[in-house]
């Protein structure tokens, strides 16, 4: 027998087996479902920690050594279907997950007025000339002060940092987010390309102190190791830079932006010491009311699980099971033993399949919710 045949009939076999577990597992979901009346007339929740356990115990009990981890996985993955299977038949009147949608002046260019942390020659004021090139703009002191400006309606929109290709999520930006209650409502990505400034006549041997934000230390790590100068941390780049230019000491530097380097006098010493050339960050437009159209394809969801193995894996399921990318997922911590997580998704939350999907894992949950519908501008 020729090879080919060989695995023809290897997966004829399999074929005939596959049938058989998919009929038997049709079964086993509709009985799942006289369970979930069953639940919902007697007040019980849906999952039966110790019940479970004694399932996998059995099935495990009757397998041989070598399958006992896989029998555990499957029977694992095979209850927490089923319980999103039931969960959508116990809940009748349900909450939507977002507002009808409205088209934002992110994507229609209409004026507005726009917060940014800093001053001018920041990157996120950099940001919102790209996103907002008509907006009337707002700088203010904090990270935080754009998110109450958004929030006490003094600006339309702010502009934030939310992740960094060198260096990762950016967590203070999760924190206020939810802090503030406020929606992420477009986004963009902003080459960073930062610089080594000085005051005209200021030398690379003349440096003893550099300015900058945490951020900027931490993307030109390699540049900055070795050297005997004292790392001072400021609010922002933008403001280093100032700060620099108001130096008389002829001993002080900043890390930031050729922009930032204009518009304070400064001279760069050293140009793009990132250590990635590809370094980038996102900057996402917040807003205190969700605003998204059919042009809206990322989602941001926040949402809690119960402290338990295999919350979180039954919560990302039904986006496995239908084939819908998660860009990525951050989590934050909520209390010194549980945790809060975040994550975006590719995909228009006004596609039925997509908002089905988002509304089973929210079954999953102890808290979900959606933080924004947007688009890459």
């Amino acid at each position: 027998m020729s090879e080919s045949a060989m695995l023809r009939g290897i997966r004829e076999r399999i074929d005939e087996i596959d049938e058989q577990l998919t009929g038997l597992f049709e079964r086993r979901m509709s009985i799942s479902l006289e369970a979930a009346r069953a639940k919902a007339d007697a007040n019980l929740p849906v999952l039966d920690e110790a019940r479970e356990q004694a399932v996998v115990e059995r099935a495990v009990s009757r397998t041989r050594d070598d399958l006992r981890g896989e029998v555990t996985l499957l029977m694992r993955s095979i209850m927490a279907l089923s319980r999103e299977y039931q969960r959508p038949r116990l809940f009748h009147a349900e909450m939507p997950l977002l507002p009808p949608p409205r088209v934002s002046p992110v994507t229609n260019g209409q004026s507005v007025v726009c917060a940014f942390q800093g001053v001018p020659g920041a990157w996120s004021e950099q940001a919102l000339i790209k996103l907002f090139p008509k907006a009337m703009r707002s700088q203010v002191e904090f990270f935080e002060d754009v998110f109450i400006a958004v929030k006490e309606k003094r600006a339309d929109y702010g502009v934030v940092a939310i992740e960094n290709s060198t260096t990762g999520a950016i967590g203070e930006t999760y924190d206020l987010l939810r802090k503030y209650g406020c929606f992420i409502v477009g986004r963009t990505w902003m080459d960073i390309q930062q610089c080594l400034l000085a005051p005209p006549g200021v030398g690379l041997s003349d440096i003893r102190e550099v300015l900058s934000h945490p951020e900027g230390f931490r993307q030109c790590g390699r540049f900055l190791r070795g050297r005997a100068w004292d790392l001072t941390a400021c609010r922002n780049t933008a403001v280093a830079a100032l700060e620099a230019a108001e130096d008389k000491s002829g001993r002080t530097a900043a890390i930031g932006s050729r922009r930032a380097a204009e518009l304070n006098g400064l001279n760069v010493l050293a140009p793009d010491i990132m250590d990635s050339a590809n370094n980038r960050t996102s900057f996402v437009v917040i807003a205190a009311e969700p605003e998204y159209d059919e042009k809206s394809d990322l989602i941001s969801i926040t949402f809690s699980t119960e402290h338990r193995a295999g919350a979180l894996c039954e919560t990302l399921m039904p986006f496995m099971a239908q084939g819908i990318n998660l860009m990525r997922i951050e989590s934050r911590p909520a209390t010194p033993d549980k945790y809060r997580f975040f994550a975006e998704i590719n995909g228009s939350i006004l596609n039925p399949n997509v908002y089905a999907t988002l509304r089973q894992a929210s079954a999953a949950c102890e808290y979900f919710e959606v933080i924004g519908c947007y688009g890459n501008s």
